[in-house]
């Protein structure tokens, strides 16, 4: 795949559409994603990815991203900062210190960036985060889609070490964790860092050679999000149904439209839980749709029934202009559809399930790939 650069505000828009759409009810806040790509246009910063080829095979390689809770904070949060006389430090500049960090701490030089999953701001940000460096961005993720844990990404499945990571919050917060049990162990760090910062945290991590990446990276997902986005602007213009676009580019399956009822939710341990009741209109009125997510969707049913769950997708989008829906802003009266998207074929594998799988999120659910259900 040749370069691809982001040179106008629309182009922006349309990557962060694709973007937040594979975010799958997670993968950050597209508004943040948005403007943070707007700003670095203003900057006359260079916002581009390149083929993962173009990477040498001797060239270390890092990935920066977000994690921790997508919930909003609560008044009792936001309270306890105040208290605690916490302000802002880093002025949005956590990733690139974070790879700075990483980079002096393991004594190697960083020459290229891997996103590690796609979402409306998990993406974006380490483009420009690479940007202000001056590094290139390939295009590829190690996860797909967007995931709420490092098992649900490539490095899990073909056991590259992650660490060390540097974690680096809003406060000015550093930490360096230098070797880890297992990715268990590592997650569980990386989410209880998030809660003391109260919320996310920001880390650099997976150092690899270029020769490793290229082995385990999901190759050309960020032109794969930006042409998804394109299209449903396109449809959209064209008074095309955006959501029927969104089916076809995906090769995907429409599962459901409806009319959100019900929102339960928890935020804990770093995650936002929860589960969403969706009630039919047009072609589904009369059925109910249900959907649990961790940070992102996973489990889904359709009048009680089992129907797609991960490491398949379940993407949910506004029924009108299928722009992606997070989970943080989902809300009763919200008119959604739903789409089934299959998961990148690696996660099928016995390996691939147990950290992706409907039993790693404690449900005794038995795998079954989406192309199999829609056909029975």
């Amino acid at each position: 795949m040749p370069h691809r650069r982001l040179n106008t505000p629309q182009d922006c828009q349309d990557f962060v559409r694709g973007c937040t759409i594979m975010g799958i009810g997670g993968g950050g806040f597209p508004e943040l994603g948005l403007r943070s790509l707007l700003n670095a246009l203003d900057e006359d910063l260079t916002i581009e990815w390149v083929d993962v080829d173009e990477i040498a095979d001797d060239t270390w390689t890092a990935s920066v991203y977000e994690t921790g809770t997508i919930a909003s904070p609560t008044a009792d949060t936001k309270a306890e900062i105040e208290r605690l006389g916490l302000q802002p430090r880093l002025a949005g500049k956590e990733m690139e210190v974070a790879l700075q960090e990483l980079a002096d701490y393991a004594g190697v030089t960083i020459g290229a960036v891997v996103p590690v999953e796609l979402g409306g701001d998990s993406t974006p940000l380490p483009l420009v985060a690479a940007a202000r460096l001056g590094l290139p961005v390939v295009d590829g993720d190690y996860c797909g889609r967007a995931v709420p844990e490092e098992m649900q990404g490539t490095p899990y499945l073909y056991e590259k070490n992650i660490h060390p990571f540097v974690s680096v919050d809003r406060w000015g917060n550093v930490c360096i964790l230098k070797e880890a049990a297992n990715f268990y162990t590592v997650e569980r760090i990386q989410k209880m860092l998030s809660v003391a910062a109260y919320g996310s945290c920001h880390l650099a991590d997976t150092l690899l050679p270029g020769k490793e990446m290229k082995q385990i990276v999901i190759r050309d997902t960020l032109t794969y999000s930006f042409e998804l986005g394109v299209v449903v602007r396109e449809a959209r213009t064209h008074d095309e149904d955006p959501v029927q676009a969104v089916v076809d580019f995906t090769k995907g399956w429409l599962l459901f439209t409806g009319e959100v009822q019900r929102k339960e939710w928890e935020d804990r341990e770093g995650y936002m839980w929860g589960d969403v009741w969706v009630n039919g209109t047009g072609d589904s009125t009369g059925q109910t749709f249900h959907y649990w997510f961790k940070n992102e969707n996973h489990i889904s049913w359709l009048d009680d029934e089992l129907l797609v769950t991960t490491p398949d997708l379940i993407a949910v989008l506004d029924q009108s202009t299928a722009e992606g829906r997070i989970n943080t802003n989902i809300e009763p009266g919200d008119h959604v559809a739903v789409v089934g998207i299959k998961g990148p074929e690696v996660f099928r594998s016995e390996r691939g399930l147990s950290g992706a799988g409907p039993r790693h999120f404690g449900f005794e659910i038995d795998y079954v790939p989406i192309e199999e259900r829609m056909d029975t």
